[in-house]
Protein backbone atom coordinates (compact mmCIF):
# COMPACT_ATOMS: atom_id res chain seq x y z
CA UNK A 1 0.00 0.00 0.00
CA UNK A 2 1.09 3.54 -0.85
CA UNK A 3 2.11 4.97 2.48
CA UNK A 4 0.28 8.65 1.57
CA UNK A 5 -2.93 6.02 1.38
CA UNK A 6 -2.46 6.00 5.13
CA UNK A 7 -1.28 8.94 5.99
CA UNK A 8 -4.61 10.42 4.73
CA UNK A 9 -6.16 8.02 6.96
CA UNK A 10 -4.12 9.51 9.44
CA UNK A 11 -5.45 13.12 9.20
CA UNK A 12 -8.72 12.27 8.59
CA UNK A 13 -8.77 10.42 12.29
CA UNK A 14 -6.91 13.46 13.61
CA UNK A 15 -8.91 15.65 12.88
CA UNK A 16 -12.15 14.38 14.61
CA UNK A 17 -12.49 14.58 18.56
CA UNK A 18 -15.66 11.95 17.76
CA UNK A 19 -15.00 8.73 18.64
CA UNK A 20 -17.58 7.32 16.58
CA UNK A 21 -16.57 9.01 13.85
CA UNK A 22 -13.08 7.67 14.45
CA UNK A 23 -14.29 4.41 14.42
CA UNK A 24 -16.08 4.57 11.01
CA UNK A 25 -13.26 5.88 9.34
CA UNK A 26 -10.98 3.21 10.93
CA UNK A 27 -13.78 0.43 10.17
CA UNK A 28 -14.31 1.40 6.48
CA UNK A 29 -10.77 1.73 5.66
CA UNK A 30 -9.32 -1.76 7.25
CA UNK A 31 -12.36 -3.54 5.15
CA UNK A 32 -10.72 -3.15 2.10
CA UNK A 33 -7.29 -3.88 3.44
CA UNK A 34 -5.51 -6.86 1.37
CA UNK A 35 -5.45 -9.73 3.97
CA UNK A 36 -1.90 -9.66 2.99
CA UNK A 37 -1.18 -6.32 4.33
CA UNK A 38 -3.74 -6.30 7.27
CA UNK A 39 -1.84 -7.06 9.78
CA UNK A 40 1.12 -4.90 9.11
CA UNK A 41 -1.60 -1.71 8.30
CA UNK A 42 -2.70 -2.37 11.92
CA UNK A 43 -0.11 -1.86 12.95
CA UNK A 44 1.28 1.48 12.02
CA UNK A 45 -2.45 2.40 12.28
CA UNK A 46 -1.57 2.32 16.32
CA UNK A 47 1.96 3.70 15.44
CA UNK A 48 4.10 0.96 16.42
CA UNK A 49 6.44 -1.06 14.38
CA UNK A 50 5.87 -4.31 16.69
CA UNK A 51 3.53 -6.00 18.48
CA UNK A 52 3.58 -4.32 22.15
CA UNK A 53 4.50 -7.20 23.73
CA UNK A 54 8.02 -7.60 20.92
CA UNK A 55 10.96 -6.71 22.62
CA UNK A 56 12.45 -5.11 19.54
CA UNK A 57 13.29 -1.07 20.18
CA UNK A 58 13.87 1.37 17.25
CA UNK A 59 16.41 3.20 19.81
CA UNK A 60 15.61 6.51 17.69
CA UNK A 61 15.59 9.59 20.57
CA UNK A 62 14.06 13.06 20.21
CA UNK A 63 17.87 14.41 19.09
CA UNK A 64 18.63 11.54 16.37
CA UNK A 65 15.36 12.28 15.23
CA UNK A 66 16.19 16.50 14.98
CA UNK A 67 19.48 15.56 13.22
CA UNK A 68 17.44 13.33 10.87
CA UNK A 69 14.87 16.39 9.75
CA UNK A 70 17.79 18.32 9.73
CA UNK A 71 19.74 16.97 7.00
CA UNK A 72 16.73 15.43 5.32
CA UNK A 73 15.55 19.02 5.15
CA UNK A 74 18.40 21.32 4.26
CA UNK A 75 18.00 23.21 7.38
CA UNK A 76 20.28 23.91 10.69
CA UNK A 77 19.80 21.75 13.47
CA UNK A 78 19.18 25.16 15.43
CA UNK A 79 16.72 26.17 12.93
CA UNK A 80 14.82 22.68 13.49
CA UNK A 81 14.94 23.32 17.49
CA UNK A 82 13.84 26.76 16.78
CA UNK A 83 10.66 25.53 15.03
CA UNK A 84 10.35 22.40 17.43
CA UNK A 85 10.08 25.07 19.84
CA UNK A 86 7.41 26.82 18.12
CA UNK A 87 5.03 23.61 17.52
CA UNK A 88 5.55 21.94 20.55
CA UNK A 89 5.40 18.54 18.09
CA UNK A 90 8.59 17.40 16.00
CA UNK A 91 6.07 15.98 13.93
CA UNK A 92 4.68 19.24 13.07
CA UNK A 93 8.38 20.69 12.58
CA UNK A 94 9.42 17.86 10.00
CA UNK A 95 5.97 18.41 8.27
CA UNK A 96 6.82 22.25 7.68
CA UNK A 97 10.48 21.89 6.99
CA UNK A 98 9.65 18.85 4.28
CA UNK A 99 6.73 20.41 2.67
CA UNK A 100 9.06 23.13 1.77
CA UNK A 101 10.68 20.66 -0.20
CA UNK A 102 9.33 20.60 -3.86
CA UNK A 103 10.78 17.76 -5.13
CA UNK A 104 9.55 15.68 -2.13
CA UNK A 105 5.78 15.53 -3.95
CA UNK A 106 7.32 13.40 -6.60
CA UNK A 107 9.21 10.88 -4.56
CA UNK A 108 6.28 10.36 -1.98
CA UNK A 109 4.31 8.34 -4.81
CA UNK A 110 6.34 5.51 -4.50
CA UNK A 111 7.17 5.54 -1.05
CA UNK A 112 4.79 2.07 0.54
CA UNK A 113 3.87 1.37 3.81
CA UNK A 114 6.19 -1.96 4.01
CA UNK A 115 8.94 0.33 2.70
CA UNK A 116 8.23 1.98 5.99
CA UNK A 117 8.14 -0.82 8.13
CA UNK A 118 11.40 -1.79 6.86
CA UNK A 119 13.42 0.82 7.32
CA UNK A 120 12.39 0.98 10.92
CA UNK A 121 12.74 -2.94 11.56
CA UNK A 122 16.53 -2.30 10.46
CA UNK A 123 16.59 0.23 12.99
CA UNK A 124 16.11 -1.79 15.52
CA UNK A 125 19.04 -4.23 14.59
CA UNK A 126 21.53 -1.83 14.00
CA UNK A 127 24.27 -1.86 16.55
CA UNK A 128 27.97 -1.75 17.35
CA UNK A 129 30.19 1.42 15.64
CA UNK A 130 28.71 3.97 13.08
CA UNK A 131 25.05 3.02 14.57
CA UNK A 132 24.18 6.72 15.25
CA UNK A 133 25.21 7.68 11.54
CA UNK A 134 23.08 4.97 10.33
CA UNK A 135 19.99 5.67 12.25
CA UNK A 136 19.93 8.97 10.69
CA UNK A 137 20.77 7.64 7.52
CA UNK A 138 17.35 5.35 7.39
CA UNK A 139 15.19 8.41 9.08
CA UNK A 140 16.29 10.35 6.10
CA UNK A 141 15.85 8.19 3.40
CA UNK A 142 12.26 8.04 4.51
CA UNK A 143 11.65 11.46 5.21
CA UNK A 144 13.56 12.88 1.81
CA UNK A 145 10.58 10.48 0.09
CA UNK A 146 8.00 12.05 1.89
CA UNK A 147 5.78 15.69 1.76
CA UNK A 148 5.03 17.30 4.66
CA UNK A 149 2.29 15.89 6.14
CA UNK A 150 3.81 12.35 5.31
CA UNK A 151 7.14 13.13 7.38
CA UNK A 152 4.64 14.34 10.38
CA UNK A 153 3.27 11.40 11.06
CA UNK A 154 7.07 8.98 9.57
CA UNK A 155 8.14 11.59 12.92
CA UNK A 156 5.37 10.67 15.32
CA UNK A 157 5.97 6.82 14.67
CA UNK A 158 9.98 6.92 15.05
CA UNK A 159 9.31 8.62 18.87
CA UNK A 160 6.04 6.17 19.40
CA UNK A 161 3.68 9.46 19.83
CA UNK A 162 1.75 9.26 17.14
CA UNK A 163 -1.06 11.16 19.09
CA UNK A 164 -3.93 11.02 16.66
CA UNK A 165 -6.78 9.37 19.30
CA UNK A 166 -6.59 5.10 18.26
CA UNK A 167 -6.58 3.90 21.65
CA UNK A 168 -7.56 0.49 22.18
CA UNK A 169 -10.82 0.47 22.75
CA UNK A 170 -11.52 2.76 19.39
CA UNK A 171 -8.87 0.11 17.77
CA UNK A 172 -11.60 -2.92 18.97
CA UNK A 173 -14.53 -1.24 17.59
CA UNK A 174 -13.16 -0.33 14.09
CA UNK A 175 -12.10 -3.97 13.87
CA UNK A 176 -15.61 -5.45 14.88
CA UNK A 177 -17.49 -2.85 12.50
CA UNK A 178 -15.28 -3.48 9.73
CA UNK A 179 -15.61 -7.36 9.64
CA UNK A 180 -19.37 -7.44 11.26
CA UNK A 181 -18.24 -9.15 14.13
CA UNK A 182 -19.28 -8.68 18.02
CA UNK A 183 -16.51 -6.35 20.01
CA UNK A 184 -16.99 -8.41 23.23
CA UNK A 185 -15.28 -11.30 20.81
CA UNK A 186 -12.84 -8.64 19.41
CA UNK A 187 -11.88 -7.97 22.98
CA UNK A 188 -11.35 -11.64 24.12
CA UNK A 189 -9.11 -12.43 21.33
CA UNK A 190 -7.13 -9.30 21.70
CA UNK A 191 -6.51 -9.67 25.66
CA UNK A 192 -5.75 -13.18 25.03
CA UNK A 193 -3.32 -12.33 22.00
CA UNK A 194 -2.16 -8.94 23.12
CA UNK A 195 -1.58 -8.31 19.17
CA UNK A 196 -4.32 -6.08 17.02
CA UNK A 197 -2.60 -7.11 13.84
CA UNK A 198 -3.62 -10.72 14.50
CA UNK A 199 -7.11 -10.25 15.59
CA UNK A 200 -7.87 -8.07 12.41
CA UNK A 201 -6.63 -11.19 10.80
CA UNK A 202 -9.14 -13.53 12.29
CA UNK A 203 -11.85 -11.10 12.45
CA UNK A 204 -11.60 -10.39 8.64
CA UNK A 205 -11.43 -14.28 8.34
CA UNK A 206 -15.08 -14.91 10.52
CA UNK A 207 -16.20 -14.90 13.70
CA UNK A 208 -15.51 -18.54 13.93
CA UNK A 209 -11.54 -17.67 13.72
CA UNK A 210 -12.07 -15.20 16.05
CA UNK A 211 -13.37 -17.32 18.78
CA UNK A 212 -10.78 -19.45 18.36
CA UNK A 213 -7.82 -17.12 18.88
CA UNK A 214 -5.86 -18.75 21.69
CA UNK A 215 -2.56 -17.67 24.05
CA UNK A 216 0.66 -18.19 22.76
CA UNK A 217 4.21 -18.82 25.36
CA UNK A 218 6.32 -16.05 24.29
CA UNK A 219 2.61 -13.42 23.86
CA UNK A 220 1.92 -12.31 26.91
CA UNK A 221 -1.74 -12.09 27.47
CA UNK A 222 -3.40 -9.22 29.34
CA UNK A 223 -3.70 -10.08 33.32
CA UNK A 224 -6.69 -10.26 35.38
CA UNK A 225 -7.08 -7.31 37.60
CA UNK A 226 -9.10 -6.84 40.51
CA UNK A 227 -11.76 -4.60 42.18
CA UNK A 228 -11.64 -3.27 45.35
CA UNK A 229 -12.89 -4.14 48.51
CA UNK A 230 -13.61 -2.64 51.73
CA UNK A 231 -12.45 -5.65 54.37
CA UNK A 232 -12.11 -9.05 54.95
CA UNK A 233 -16.16 -9.68 55.72
CA UNK A 234 -16.90 -7.20 52.20
CA UNK A 235 -13.81 -9.41 50.56
CA UNK A 236 -16.49 -13.01 51.35
CA UNK A 237 -19.39 -11.36 50.21
CA UNK A 238 -17.84 -11.08 46.69
CA UNK A 239 -16.05 -14.00 46.18
CA UNK A 240 -17.99 -16.55 48.49
CA UNK A 241 -16.80 -18.72 51.50
CA UNK A 242 -14.43 -20.32 51.67
CA UNK A 243 -12.30 -18.45 49.47
CA UNK A 244 -8.58 -17.95 49.09
CA UNK A 245 -6.59 -14.83 50.66
CA UNK A 246 -3.32 -14.51 49.48
CA UNK A 247 -0.43 -11.83 50.22
CA UNK A 248 -0.83 -9.04 48.36
CA UNK A 249 2.87 -7.64 47.34
CA UNK A 250 4.68 -4.96 46.92
CA UNK A 251 6.79 -5.87 44.07
CA UNK A 252 5.71 -5.45 40.18
CA UNK A 253 3.67 -7.88 38.08
CA UNK A 254 5.32 -10.13 35.69
CA UNK A 255 4.50 -13.00 33.67
CA UNK A 256 6.66 -16.09 33.40
CA UNK A 257 6.73 -18.14 29.60
CA UNK A 258 8.46 -21.38 28.81
CA UNK A 259 8.72 -22.81 25.77
CA UNK A 260 11.16 -25.71 25.67
CA UNK A 261 14.10 -24.56 26.89
CA UNK A 262 13.29 -20.87 26.08
CA UNK A 263 12.04 -18.30 29.05
CA UNK A 264 11.11 -15.25 28.89
CA UNK A 265 9.44 -12.68 31.35
CA UNK A 266 7.05 -9.94 30.38
CA UNK A 267 5.45 -6.99 32.70
CA UNK A 268 2.23 -6.50 32.76
CA UNK A 269 2.51 -3.72 29.99
CA UNK A 270 3.91 -6.50 27.65
CA UNK A 271 7.11 -5.55 27.87
CA UNK A 272 9.89 -8.01 27.30
CA UNK A 273 12.07 -7.49 30.44
CA UNK A 274 14.19 -11.25 30.59
CA UNK A 275 17.61 -9.59 29.93
CA UNK A 276 16.91 -7.54 33.09
CA UNK A 277 16.12 -10.50 35.30
CA UNK A 278 18.98 -13.57 34.57
CA UNK A 279 18.58 -14.54 38.41
CA UNK A 280 14.41 -15.30 37.38
CA UNK A 281 15.70 -17.34 34.40
CA UNK A 282 17.89 -19.02 36.50
CA UNK A 283 15.07 -19.90 39.24
CA UNK A 284 12.77 -21.00 36.68
CA UNK A 285 14.97 -23.42 34.99
CA UNK A 286 15.79 -24.96 38.14
CA UNK A 287 12.71 -25.10 39.68
CA UNK A 288 9.91 -25.41 37.83
CA UNK A 289 9.07 -29.00 36.29
CA UNK A 290 6.75 -28.26 33.55
CA UNK A 291 8.11 -27.89 29.22
CA UNK A 292 5.75 -25.01 28.66
CA UNK A 293 3.47 -22.68 30.47
CA UNK A 294 2.79 -18.88 30.99
CA UNK A 295 2.88 -18.52 34.73
CA UNK A 296 1.43 -15.12 36.77
CA UNK A 297 3.85 -14.09 39.84
CA UNK A 298 4.97 -10.83 41.67
CA UNK A 299 9.16 -10.06 41.93
CA UNK A 300 9.92 -8.69 44.63
CA UNK A 301 12.80 -7.14 45.93
CA UNK A 302 15.31 -8.63 48.44
CA UNK A 303 18.02 -7.76 50.72
CA UNK A 304 20.88 -9.80 50.47
CA UNK A 305 22.04 -8.85 53.24
CA UNK A 306 18.89 -9.51 55.59
CA UNK A 307 16.68 -11.37 53.18
CA UNK A 308 13.76 -9.06 54.05
CA UNK A 309 11.44 -8.09 51.49
CA UNK A 310 11.87 -4.31 50.24
CA UNK A 311 9.51 -1.66 48.52
CA UNK A 312 8.80 -1.56 45.38
CA UNK A 313 10.74 1.60 44.12
CA UNK A 314 13.92 -0.63 44.43
CA UNK A 315 13.59 -3.85 42.20
CA UNK A 316 12.11 -0.79 40.01
CA UNK A 317 15.44 0.06 39.04
CA UNK A 318 16.04 -3.50 38.03
CA UNK A 319 12.87 -2.83 35.23
CA UNK A 320 14.40 -0.05 33.79
CA UNK A 321 18.40 -1.43 33.92
CA UNK A 322 19.85 -1.98 30.34
CA UNK A 323 23.51 -2.58 31.41
CA UNK A 324 25.42 -4.25 34.57
CA UNK A 325 22.45 -6.28 35.17
CA UNK A 326 24.32 -8.79 36.77
CA UNK A 327 26.00 -6.62 39.08
CA UNK A 328 22.56 -5.18 39.66
CA UNK A 329 20.91 -8.84 40.01
CA UNK A 330 22.88 -9.40 43.03
CA UNK A 331 22.26 -5.57 45.14
CA UNK A 332 18.76 -6.03 44.34
CA UNK A 333 18.20 -9.74 44.60
CA UNK A 334 14.34 -11.01 43.89
CA UNK A 335 12.16 -13.33 45.11
CA UNK A 336 9.52 -14.65 42.72
CA UNK A 337 5.50 -15.60 43.99
CA UNK A 338 3.48 -17.14 41.77
CA UNK A 339 -0.20 -16.70 42.18
CA UNK A 340 -1.77 -18.39 38.79
CA UNK A 341 -1.08 -20.20 35.89
CA UNK A 342 -2.61 -19.42 32.13
CA UNK A 343 -1.24 -22.74 30.24
CA UNK A 344 0.23 -25.48 30.99
CA UNK A 345 2.27 -28.29 28.53
CA UNK A 346 -0.46 -27.82 26.04
CA UNK A 347 -3.55 -27.37 27.81
CA UNK A 348 -4.81 -23.81 28.30
CA UNK A 349 -6.38 -23.36 31.99
CA UNK A 350 -8.01 -19.93 31.42
CA UNK A 351 -11.25 -21.88 31.93
CA UNK A 352 -9.80 -24.51 34.90
CA UNK A 353 -11.19 -23.38 38.54
CA UNK A 354 -8.67 -21.21 40.28
CA UNK A 355 -8.86 -23.97 43.24
CA UNK A 356 -7.28 -26.32 40.23
CA UNK A 357 -5.00 -23.97 38.82
CA UNK A 358 -3.18 -23.89 42.39
CA UNK A 359 -3.11 -27.32 42.47
CA UNK A 360 -1.27 -27.27 39.19
CA UNK A 361 1.25 -24.51 40.45
CA UNK A 362 1.94 -26.47 43.98
CA UNK A 363 2.61 -29.70 41.67
CA UNK A 364 4.99 -28.48 38.71
CA UNK A 365 7.12 -25.64 41.50
CA UNK A 366 10.10 -27.11 44.12
CA UNK A 367 9.47 -24.43 46.52
CA UNK A 368 12.34 -22.71 48.19
CA UNK A 369 12.37 -19.18 50.14
CA UNK A 370 13.17 -17.43 46.35
CA UNK A 371 10.69 -18.96 44.47
CA UNK A 372 7.17 -20.78 45.67
CA UNK A 373 3.94 -20.42 45.09
CA UNK A 374 1.88 -17.16 46.75
CA UNK A 375 1.37 -17.52 50.72
CA UNK A 376 -2.33 -18.70 50.94
CA UNK A 377 -4.80 -19.92 53.37
CA UNK A 378 -8.40 -21.11 52.36
CA UNK A 379 -10.91 -20.00 54.93
CA UNK A 380 -14.38 -19.29 55.88
CA UNK A 381 -13.61 -17.37 59.01
CA UNK A 382 -13.43 -13.44 59.14
CA UNK A 383 -11.27 -13.65 62.31
CA UNK A 384 -8.45 -16.00 60.38
CA UNK A 385 -8.62 -13.61 57.25
CA UNK A 386 -8.15 -10.60 59.64
CA UNK A 387 -5.64 -12.46 61.57
CA UNK A 388 -3.56 -13.60 58.15
CA UNK A 389 -4.40 -9.63 56.74
CA UNK A 390 -2.51 -8.55 59.00
CA UNK A 391 0.14 -10.73 59.16
CA UNK A 392 1.14 -9.32 55.51
CA UNK A 393 0.66 -6.52 56.59
CA UNK A 394 3.45 -6.74 59.23
CA UNK A 395 5.52 -8.44 56.69
CA UNK A 396 5.84 -4.89 54.23
CA UNK A 397 2.71 -6.26 52.01
CA UNK A 398 0.23 -4.06 50.69
CA UNK A 399 -2.84 -6.16 52.07
CA UNK A 400 -4.45 -9.18 50.49
CA UNK A 401 -5.75 -10.83 47.41
CA UNK A 402 -9.33 -12.69 48.09
CA UNK A 403 -10.39 -15.26 45.05
CA UNK A 404 -13.11 -17.36 44.61
CA UNK A 405 -11.91 -20.72 44.42
CA UNK A 406 -14.21 -21.46 41.37
CA UNK A 407 -13.44 -19.35 39.29
CA UNK A 408 -12.28 -18.97 35.71
CA UNK A 409 -9.19 -16.37 34.70
CA UNK A 410 -10.55 -13.57 32.76
CA UNK A 411 -7.43 -11.96 31.02
CA UNK A 412 -8.22 -8.06 30.82
CA UNK A 413 -11.01 -7.56 33.40
CA UNK A 414 -12.23 -6.86 36.78
CA UNK A 415 -15.31 -8.86 36.89
CA UNK A 416 -15.17 -9.85 40.76
CA UNK A 417 -13.73 -13.47 41.00
CA UNK A 418 -11.06 -11.52 42.80
CA UNK A 419 -10.74 -8.90 45.10
CA UNK A 420 -7.70 -6.82 47.00
CA UNK A 421 -7.93 -5.20 50.12
CA UNK A 422 -5.80 -2.60 51.45
CA UNK A 423 -5.68 -0.64 54.36
CA UNK A 424 -5.48 2.92 52.64
CA UNK A 425 -7.58 5.02 50.64
CA UNK A 426 -6.98 4.08 46.91
CA UNK A 427 -4.12 5.82 45.50
CA UNK A 428 -4.11 7.14 41.51
CA UNK A 429 -1.87 6.11 39.06
CA UNK A 430 -1.40 9.38 37.17
CA UNK A 431 0.92 10.51 34.37
CA UNK A 432 3.44 13.50 34.75
CA UNK A 433 2.48 15.79 31.78
CA UNK A 434 4.77 18.98 33.24
CA UNK A 435 7.55 20.26 35.55
CA UNK A 436 8.91 23.33 36.80
CA UNK A 437 12.89 23.91 37.51
CA UNK A 438 13.36 23.94 40.99
CA UNK A 439 16.04 27.36 42.82
CA UNK A 440 18.24 27.48 45.23
CA UNK A 441 19.37 23.84 46.64
CA UNK A 442 17.24 22.28 44.03
CA UNK A 443 18.49 24.56 40.63
CA UNK A 444 19.10 21.75 37.83
CA UNK A 445 16.26 19.93 38.96
CA UNK A 446 12.47 19.85 38.03
CA UNK A 447 11.27 19.72 41.45
CA UNK A 448 7.41 20.19 40.60
CA UNK A 449 5.10 18.37 38.61
CA UNK A 450 2.20 18.54 37.25
CA UNK A 451 -0.23 15.19 36.77
CA UNK A 452 -3.14 14.32 34.48
CA UNK A 453 -5.67 11.67 34.54
CA UNK A 454 -7.50 10.48 31.33
CA UNK A 455 -10.35 11.03 29.43
CA UNK A 456 -10.38 8.79 26.05
CA UNK A 457 -7.33 9.84 24.84
CA UNK A 458 -7.05 13.49 26.22
CA UNK A 459 -4.90 13.91 29.42
CA UNK A 460 -6.47 15.97 31.96
CA UNK A 461 -4.77 18.09 34.59
CA UNK A 462 -5.07 17.01 38.30
CA UNK A 463 -2.93 18.72 40.35
CA UNK A 464 1.26 18.98 41.31
CA UNK A 465 2.92 17.01 43.16
CA UNK A 466 6.53 18.20 44.79
CA UNK A 467 6.51 15.88 47.76
CA UNK A 468 7.50 12.31 49.00
CA UNK A 469 10.66 13.30 46.38
CA UNK A 470 14.15 12.59 48.25
CA UNK A 471 16.98 15.44 47.60
CA UNK A 472 19.61 12.01 47.95
CA UNK A 473 19.53 8.78 45.30
CA UNK A 474 19.63 5.85 47.62
CA UNK A 475 16.66 7.19 50.04
CA UNK A 476 13.93 6.62 47.39
CA UNK A 477 13.22 8.66 43.74
CA UNK A 478 14.81 11.69 43.75
CA UNK A 479 14.58 14.81 41.97
CA UNK A 480 17.65 14.10 40.13
CA UNK A 481 16.25 10.70 38.98
CA UNK A 482 12.75 12.26 37.90
CA UNK A 483 14.57 14.58 36.38
CA UNK A 484 16.80 12.70 34.10
CA UNK A 485 13.71 10.81 32.96
CA UNK A 486 11.66 13.46 32.10
CA UNK A 487 14.38 15.83 30.15
CA UNK A 488 14.51 13.74 26.91
CA UNK A 489 11.19 13.97 26.69
CA UNK A 490 10.38 17.49 26.99
CA UNK A 491 8.19 18.73 24.16
CA UNK A 492 7.79 22.73 24.70
CA UNK A 493 9.74 25.21 27.24
CA UNK A 494 7.89 28.06 29.00
CA UNK A 495 10.43 29.43 30.91
CA UNK A 496 10.54 27.70 34.15
CA UNK A 497 7.69 25.62 33.00
CA UNK A 498 8.34 22.35 30.84
CA UNK A 499 6.02 20.34 28.99
CA UNK A 500 7.00 16.45 28.79
CA UNK A 501 5.62 13.77 26.50
CA UNK A 502 3.16 11.63 28.73
CA UNK A 503 5.12 8.63 29.41
CA UNK A 504 6.06 8.51 33.11
CA UNK A 505 3.91 6.71 35.26
CA UNK A 506 3.60 7.35 38.79
CA UNK A 507 1.14 6.26 42.13
CA UNK A 508 0.00 9.00 43.94
CA UNK A 509 -1.35 9.08 47.85
CA UNK A 510 -3.09 12.20 48.21
CA UNK A 511 -5.55 13.60 51.40
CA UNK A 512 -8.55 14.32 49.25
CA UNK A 513 -9.99 14.70 45.57
CA UNK A 514 -11.58 18.41 45.64
CA UNK A 515 -13.35 20.12 42.90
CA UNK A 516 -11.28 22.90 41.19
CA UNK A 517 -11.55 25.17 37.94
CA UNK A 518 -7.85 25.26 38.29
CA UNK A 519 -7.41 21.69 36.01
CA UNK A 520 -8.04 20.65 33.06
CA UNK A 521 -9.96 17.88 34.73
CA UNK A 522 -12.15 19.92 37.27
CA UNK A 523 -10.66 18.52 40.23
CA UNK A 524 -7.70 19.19 42.12
CA UNK A 525 -5.51 16.39 44.33
CA UNK A 526 -5.01 18.07 47.77
CA UNK A 527 -1.32 17.53 49.54
CA UNK A 528 -0.59 14.38 46.20
CA UNK A 529 2.68 12.66 47.34
CA UNK A 530 4.58 10.07 45.34
CA UNK A 531 4.24 7.01 46.32
CA UNK A 532 6.61 5.04 43.93
CA UNK A 533 7.34 5.62 40.24
CA UNK A 534 4.66 2.39 37.84
CA UNK A 535 7.65 1.85 34.97
CA UNK A 536 5.43 -1.35 34.97
CA UNK A 537 2.24 0.79 34.15
CA UNK A 538 1.17 2.20 30.63
CA UNK A 539 -0.96 5.18 29.60
CA UNK A 540 -3.89 2.82 29.11
CA UNK A 541 -3.70 1.80 33.21
CA UNK A 542 -3.54 5.23 34.53
CA UNK A 543 -6.80 6.82 36.65
CA UNK A 544 -9.73 7.60 34.39
CA UNK A 545 -11.64 10.59 35.01
CA UNK A 546 -14.71 8.87 36.13
CA UNK A 547 -12.33 6.95 38.54
CA UNK A 548 -11.80 10.35 40.21
CA UNK A 549 -15.49 11.34 39.89
CA UNK A 550 -16.55 8.41 41.93
CA UNK A 551 -13.96 8.98 44.50
CA UNK A 552 -14.65 12.39 45.13
CA UNK A 553 -18.42 11.37 45.34
CA UNK A 554 -17.69 8.43 47.62
CA UNK A 555 -15.36 10.44 49.70
CA UNK A 556 -18.37 13.22 50.18
CA UNK A 557 -20.68 10.40 50.82
CA UNK A 558 -18.40 8.97 53.91
CA UNK A 559 -18.02 12.49 55.45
Amino acid sequence: MLYSKLVTIYGRVENTTKTLEKTAILADFLKNVAPKELEEITLLLQGLAFPEYDARDLGLGIQLAIKAISSAGGSSIDQVKQLWKKTGDLGETASQIMGNKKQATLFSRSLTTSKVLGNLHKLSELEGPGTVDRKISLLKELLASSNGEESKYLVRICLNDLRIGIGEGVMRDSIALAFDVDKVAVQKAYDTTTDFGEVAQLAKNGVNQLAAATITTGKPIKVMLYQKARNITHAFERVGRPGALEYKYDGFHIQIHKRASKIQVFTRRQEDVTKQFPDIISMVKKQVSATNFILDAEAIGSDPKTGKWLPFQHISQRIRRKYDVELLAKKIPVVVRVFDIMYLDGKDMLLVPFKDRRKAIEKIIKKSQQFAPAEQIVTSSDEDGSRFYKESLEKGNEGLIAKNLEAEYKPGSRVGYGVKIKPIMEPLDLVIVGAEWGTGKRGGWLSSFILACKKDDQFLEIGKMGTGIKEKEDMGTSFKELTKLLKPLIIADEGRVVRVKPKVVIEIAYEEIQKSPTYSSGFALRFPRLIRMRPDKNLKEIASLQQVKTLNLNQRHNN
